[in-house]
Order: C-alpha cells, then sequence, then structure tokens
C-alpha cells in the first residue's frame, strides 16, 4: 500500500495557508491504484456481514460506491442537508467555524443493519462521528469506518474508536 500515497498529490496552502490538502482524484484516476485501494478498504471486512455501505458525501460516494460492489452490499448515501429528494433525517455536527448538517433517507436503514462507513480521508472525525450517530439513530449498526487517508495528528481516528467502532486507513500523512 505504499506505492498508493505517491498516487496521492499534495497541495501547499489549500484551502488556506498552512493546510496540506491531499488529493485523492489523482489516485483514483490511476486504474491500478484504484483498484488496490478498494481492494484495501475492504479486505478487513470481508468476512464481515455487511449489509450496505454508508459513503459520505462527495469521493467518499465514489470510493463507497466501490467498497459496497466489492462486498456485494448496497450503498446509503450520506449526503448535506438539503440534497436528498425524500424524507429525511439528518445530524448536525461542528465545524471548524460552525455547524453543519448531514442527512440520510429515513428509510435507507432498517433496524439492525450492519453498514460501513466510507469515506476518502478523515481528518477531525466530526463528518464520520456524525455519520455513526445518524446511522445508530436510524437503527443501524455501524460495523467500522475506512478511509482511504488518514491525517493522525488531527485525531479523527480516536475519535470513532472511543465510539467503539473499528476504524480503518490505508495511509497516513503527516501535517494538515
Amino acid at each position: 500500500m505504499n506505492d498508493l500515497r505517491r498516487l496521492v498529490r499534495t497541495i501547499p496552502d489549500y484551502p488556506k495557508p498552512g493546510i496540506q490538502f491531499r488529493d485523492v482524484t489523482t489516485l483514483m484516476g490511476d486504474a491500478e491504484g484504484f483498484k488496490e485501494a478498494i481492494a484495501g478498504l475492504a479486505q478487513p471486512f470481508t468476512d464481515v456481514p455487511i449489509d450496505a455501505v454508508a459513503g459520505i458525501e462527495a469521493r467518499g460516494f465514489i470510493v463507497g460506491g466501490a467498497v459496497a460492489d466489492r462486498l456485494g452490499c448496497g450503498f446509503i448515501p450520506i449526503r448535506k442537508k438539503g440534497k436528498l429528494p425524500w424524507k429525511t433525517i439528518g445530524q448536525q455536527y461542528t465545524l471548524e467555524y460552525g455547524v453543519d448538517i448531514i442527512e440520510i433517507h429515513e428509510d435507507a436503514i432498517k433496524a439492525g443493519e450492519r453498514i460501513l462507513i466510507v469515506d476518502d480521508l478523515i481528518a477531525t472525525g466530526g463528518t464520520a462521528e456524525a455519520a455513526a450517530k445518524l446511522i445508530s439513530r436510524s437503527g443501524g449498526l455501524v460495523v467500522g469506518a475506512v478511509f482511504l487517508v488518514d491525517l493522525p495528528e488531527l485525531g479523527g481516528m480516536d475519535v470513532l474508536r472511543r465510539h467503539g467502532i473499528a476504524t480503518h486507513a490505508l495511509m497516513a500523512f503527516e501535517g494538515h
């Protein structure tokens, strides 16, 4: 998996000075790298019963859909407020400067379904934690959360682990 790191582009000072933005679109654009990444994300859960993958908007849709296909299960989009066309339930979470809300369709998860959260990157863990809370409120069981990239200095994986969620990331990058 170390070779996958070379496929992630780093953009300095984006979206603001001091941030090292980890752009996974370059990894997704490499056919072999993308295939290896999806296999690596799915691997820890190949022998675990999973009813659906919940992918977090927007790159989590791309990665999550591919992981769902690999695991032979359904896919649930977790979207920002106001983007889904049916009745929804939402979960608020804190951003650096304010709050936001993510939503799923109210009928997306049946009680007891086993859900795997997938996103491209985890930083502080706020969005992934909100996704876990939303899944639990819907009656689902979060069996794990997987990410292409972890930014360990920001502590997101620890946030999820404190909730008892198994976590897995293919690679880690230091810095913000």
